[in-house]
């Protein structure tokens, strides 16, 4: 498969629109989260929101795959770009005048178009890297994938709290009107010099071709599915909840100290996520690693997650799971799960073929999707039923299924 004349530059553009999109959905999830909350949604109101966003995240990476086999990475990298915009515009045509089940609908459906956006992005930037790295060099696949994702996931964390912030100072509709207006530049640029040599697609590729039939591939996807369920058990609705519920003493500053409190921590665990991720290579030895290695390397650090929401619960239950305790806990289990969630990267595009890879990836990116979809849905149910201490166990519990499958591998 031909690359691009000059392969660095295309994956600078390509990482660089990625940047940009998950700037806006990061700071997207924040701006929905707490404005809702502070319009009095349940926890569970609150997972509703968002259930759209993650199940067509589903669809859109089963179909992805195929898109892009078909039509080209390009075509599906500048769709997610367009998309995204077109949501942030919509969402911010929200009327607070309209009933409360009409609005729920609403931004359901416009978190939905928000979700088909950011996993056409996702599939985009991630089978572009497979195409793009040297072949031949070790660990070059594995430091690529690692730089991507981990910088990705610094820039979502600076969204985290660029939407805390714009909500506190300029109120939910003027920060969307902002965000459609830098990601619209942010289009233009990427099109203007992203360089050409990217697969453009074949009218050949069959949708039947997406499902994997590689084993291989489907046990690391359950594994992602659970791994990713376990984190957003307790990331999506039950911290954010619980940490206003112990913040904010209700009044306007008390609910912009809030936001901002709330912001910079989501901000850290997911900077420090993401920064974690991109020394996996070198944390973890990459380069003296074989592929029958890092995926019994991956088994051992999935085990370790495990153990952290389980101690978290217990903590919690006796009555030392305090504000700091949780803090800790949480940023140690975002070190171990950034280690997991790397090892995972490297291995989908190590064990697929540069032919199957837009396949291969949708497939194991629509089990990363069904994974914050279920997350998702466990978080608001389990914050509304049990409190922080049920949304810990139930991520401990969703991180041993994990372990389950990688120990298969």
């Amino acid at each position: 498969m031909a690359k691009p004349e000059n392969a660095l530059v295309a994956y600078g553009v390509v990482t660089a629109a990625y940047w940009a999109f998950m700037l806006t959905d990061g700071a997207l999830r924040m701006l929905v989260l707490l404005h809702f909350h502070t319009l009095g949604f349940s926890a569970i109101s609150l997972a509703y929101l968002f259930l759209l966003y993650e199940f067509m995240g589903v669809v859109t990476n089963l179909s992805a795959g195929w898109i892009a086999a078909r039509f080209g990475l390009t075509s599906t990298l500048y769709a997610g770009l367009i998309l995204q915009i077109a949501a942030l515009g919509a969402l911010a045509q929200l009327d607070v005048s309209w009933a409360i089940s009409f609005s729920i609908f609403y931004v359901m459906v416009v978190q939905g178009v928000s979700g088909v956006a950011k996993d056409l992005a996702k599939m985009s930037a991630k089978s572009a890297v497979k195409i793009l790295a040297p072949s031949g060099e070790d660990g070059t696949l594995f430091r690529w994938v690692a730089l991507l994702t981990g910088s990705k996931n610094a820039v979502k964390g600076l969204g985290f709290l660029a939407g805390a912030t714009m909500l506190g100072s300029f109120g939910f509709q003027p920060a969307l009107i902002v965000m459609a207006a830098v990601l619209a530049v942010v289009l233009v640029v990427v099109v203007l010099f992203m360089p050409s040599g990217l697969p453009r697609g074949k009218r050949s590729a069959k949708f039947s071709h997406v499902l994997s039939k590689d084993r291989a591939i489907n046990q690391l996807s359950a594994a992602r599915l659970f791994l990713f369920g376990a984190r957003d058990t307790w990331f999506v609705v039950g911290i954010p909840v619980f940490f206003y519920s112990v913040l904010s003493d209700g009044s306007a500053a008390g609910d912009r100290a809030a936001f901002f409190q709330i912001g910079t921590f989501m901000a850290v665990w997911i900077i420090g996520y993401g920064v974690v991720q991109a020394f996996a290579p070198k944390l973890l030895r990459a380069r003296e690693l074989s592929i029958a290695q890092v995926t019994a390397k991956a088994g051992r650090w999935v085990g370790w997650l495990t153990l952290v929401p389980l101690s978290l619960t217990l903590l919690t239950i006796f009555g030392y799971g305090n504000a700091v305790v949780i803090v800790a806990g949480l940023l140690v289990f975002g070190v171990v799960f950034a280690l997991n969630s790397s090892l995972h990267s490297y291995l989908i595009l190590a064990f697929t073929k540069a032919e199957r890879v837009t396949m291969d990836v949708g497939f194991y990116y629509m089990a990363n999707a069904g994974g914050r979809l279920l997350g998702t849905l466990l978080s608001g149910l389990s914050y509304q039923f049990g409190g922080l201490a049920l949304c810990l166990a139930t991520s401990a519990l969703m991180s041993g299924l994990s372990w389950l499958f990688m120990r298969r591998l």
